[in-house]
């Protein structure tokens, strides 16, 4: 909250910077998700004491900031971040948000984006290391890492034998690191006796604030009165900040502000003290914010239905970083923007810098969730929310990533509130992020997430279609995890409900075979991969044309199974048939082409065919740019999704697959690979 603070008497600063850690270190960077904020007024002492004793003294490395919640430590924390990029230029400064490992490991993507790592999108290492590692080594000069709602310790030091946040903090002699807290055990934790507190505002500076954010020309201010108001508030900076923008959006006057806080006070603090009974915050201490949240949300309710029903579903979700595109659509879009407008207004959510993401005060997400259990209406908000975010999650697609990647973790959040009951959305919406933390290349996250879509959907008939599309999913993500027995067996079972209920050319019969026969090979059942490959290839060499995808993509397979078997000499023929489709029916620089030629050129290297070989390599040598097939990788049979069946109908449809991590492999590297082969035979 408040304004930028006026000029204060700062010491010589002097940044530790030498020629010799200049010349190693890396250009500073930044990631600040906020901007600064143009209203902070004070806290003045709390700021210069962060600067002395990390930038001036230097007598600590980790500081932790610590406060009831509302008091306004995270801006305490976003003003000195900004703070020392002004005055110590050489620094570095990155935000991590801790509220939950997902929130953490969504900062590190944004950190890992801002320091260029390589492979963050597309390798299957974990980016909370990558960050760790960049940041502990020596060429990453001078930084401050700011985390953020430090709060709970579980999450901090990880349970049930998995790895916390502190886990994956980096740790240099020129870095430093401040904590926001609100607990003054985890404080002392965190940083030893190296602790800020911040307290509410006195009673001049609250005065200041309230009387700067009050912009009505209309309102009269009568001292007595605002003191009463300041001391109802508790003189909390976030209190102070709602009552004020509820005053300038409404017909009232502060001391008409300060009779609705009164006459509901017995009610709320009874409300506040029975949710919030493992808090210790809000049983042993004032409740003038969740006073000044709750009478705000009746008044939404009576003044805009829509902005209430927004406000319902995000209480439902993660309260940080919230797209507007995953919110429930309402028409016309000026509807939607006043709505929204309503609840900026009253402070309860911020906008980020692209006007597109949004950020709920954590507080009002609690004191919301109490607000609909005093209603009644927890149960049916949750079930229509889990039922709106499975609706519109977005498909596994790869190009999708970022949008899917905003998503997930709202689904977490979703995904803790167990229920008995809308087994079947809750199936779905599981069996939906597990294909993106797949294609994501967060396997055992996919995994963990497939499991629960198919122990939700374990109570529908062993033939249902959406029963064996979870089992199919989840035995390509057994295989990508190393599990590959346990792919087989689930294999073998979709495998044989298929082949009892579908017609032997149904596509979902036939993905179901190319899916094990992949599995099969990975397992070094390579003779049982051929058998189950040719029985495909014959089948869709009978029902489809010789230029249809599906055909040529199982041939390619069956091509590949036969070299692994020893076939050199057929997997020649049957690609050159492949290569030859393709490069009659499909541009020059499609994936597929380019994968089948790719395929090609190895099969003539086993077959000792340089000729060939030279040939092959010098029909594509001049294409730049583009992208492999998934062919460069499992294809349709083996790592797509299988087909969806309508139950009523019959009718199917066979998709594509979406282009997952480890696709992106350019022409040049196709060249520079059939050169290879080239020299070595």
């Amino acid at each position: 909250m408040v304004v930028p603070r006026e000029s204060i008497v700062q010491p010589h600063l002097k940044p530790l910077e030498t020629d010799a850690l200049v010349g190693q270190s890396s250009k500073p960077s930044r990631y600040l998700p906020f901007a600064k904020n143009k209203n902070f007024i004070g806290r003045t002492e709390e700021i210069d004491t962060l600067e002395q004793k990390l930038m001036v003294e230097q007598d600590c490395q980790k500081i932790a900031i610590v406060g009831l919640g509302g008091v306004g430590k995270t801006q305490v924390a976003l003003q000195f971040a900004y703070s020392v990029l002004e005055k110590y230029p050489d620094v570095s400064v990155f935000w991590m948000h801790a509220l939950s490992l997902e929130t953490f490991e969504q900062a590190c993507r944004e950190v890992a984006g801002v320091l260029r790592l390589v492979g963050t999108e597309n390798d299957k290492e974990d980016v909370k290391e990558l960050v760790q590692r960049r940041l502990s080594a020596e060429k990453a000069g001078r930084w401050m890492l700011v985390v953020d709602n430090a709060d709970d310790m579980d999450v901090l030091e990880g349970s049930d034998g998995e790895k916390g946040i502190l886990d994956y903090l980096p740790d240099s002699e020129s870095g430093l690191t401040v904590f926001t807290t609100r607990d003054k055990q985890t404080a002392d934790a965190l940083a030893s006796n190296s602790i800020v507190d911040v307290e509410k505002l006195d009673l001049a500076t609250a005065s200041h604030l309230l009387k700067k954010m009050l912009t009505r020309k209309d309102l009269e201010f009568d001292e007595a009165v605002i003191d009463e108001l300041l001391q109802e508030l508790d003189r909390l900076p976030l209190a102070i900040t709602q009552a004020a923008a509820y005053v300038n959006c409404n017909p009232i006057s502060v001391e008409g502000y300060l009779s609705l806080l009164r006459s509901t006070e017995r009610d709320l603090i009874f409300i506040m003290s029975k949710e919030m009974r493992d808090r210790t915050r809000y049983k042993h201490t004032a409740n003038a914010v969740a006073k000044t949240w709750l009478v705000s949300f009746e008044q939404i309710v009576r003044q805009d239905a829509d902005a209430a029903d927004l406000l319902r579903y995000m209480s439902c979700i993660e309260w940080k970083a919230i797209p507007r595109s995953i919110l429930p659509a309402i028409e016309p879009e000026a509807r939607m923007t006043t709505a929204i407008g309503t609840l900026w207004s009253y402070s309860f959510i911020s906008t980020r810098y692209d006007s597109q993401t949004y950020d709920m005060h954590r507080l009002v997400h609690v004191a919301a969730r109490v607000w609909l259990q005093q209603k009644g209406l927890m149960v049916e908000t949750q079930k229509r929310a889990l039922e709106h975010l499975s609706n519109i999650f977005p498909s596994d697609d790869y190009e999708k990533r970022e949008v899917w990647r905003g998503y997930i973790p709202h689904a977490v959040r979703i995904r803790d509130v167990k229920a008995d009951e809308q087994i079947d959305v809750r199936g779905k919406l599981c069996l939906q992020v597990g294909r993106c933390l797949r294609v994501d290349g967060r396997i055992r996250d996919a995994v963990g997430w497939l499991e629960e879509s198919r122990d939700l959907r374990a109570g529908l008939s062993e033939d249902h279609s959406d029963r064996l599309l979870t089992q199919h999913v989840l035995a390509m993500a057994y295989r990508a995890n190393g599990q590959v027995n346990d792919a087989v067996r689930l294999l073998e079972h979709v495998v044989a409900i298929n082949e009892r209920a579908l017609a032997e050319d149904h596509p979902s019969r036939l993905a179901s075979q190319g899916v094990l026969a992949s599995a099969y090979q990975a397992n070094g059942q390579v003779k049982e991969a051929v058998r189950l490959l040719e029985h495909v290839v014959a089948i869709r060499e009978r029902v489809l044309a010789e230029d249809h995808p599906d055909r040529l993509a199982s041939q390619h397979v069956l091509a590949r199974a036969y070299q692994a078997n020893g076939q050199v000499k057929k997997a020649v023929r049957l690609l050159e048939q492949v290569v030859a489709i393709r490069e009659r029916v499909l541009a020059e620089d499609h994936p597929s082409r380019l994968a089948s030629q790719h395929q090609l050129a190895r099969a003539y290297k086993a077959d000792k065919q340089p000729d060939r070989l030279e040939s092959q390599r010098s029909s594509d040598a001049d294409l730049h740019g583009v992208t492999s097939s998934s062919e460069m990788r499992p294809t349709v049979e083996t790592d797509g999704a299988m087909p969806h069946r309508s139950r009523k109908t019959g009718a199917h449809v066979h998709s594509r697959p979406s282009q997952g991590t480890g696709e992106k492999e350019g022409a040049r590297g196709i060249t520079k690979l059939w050169q290879k082969l080239k020299k070595r035979i």
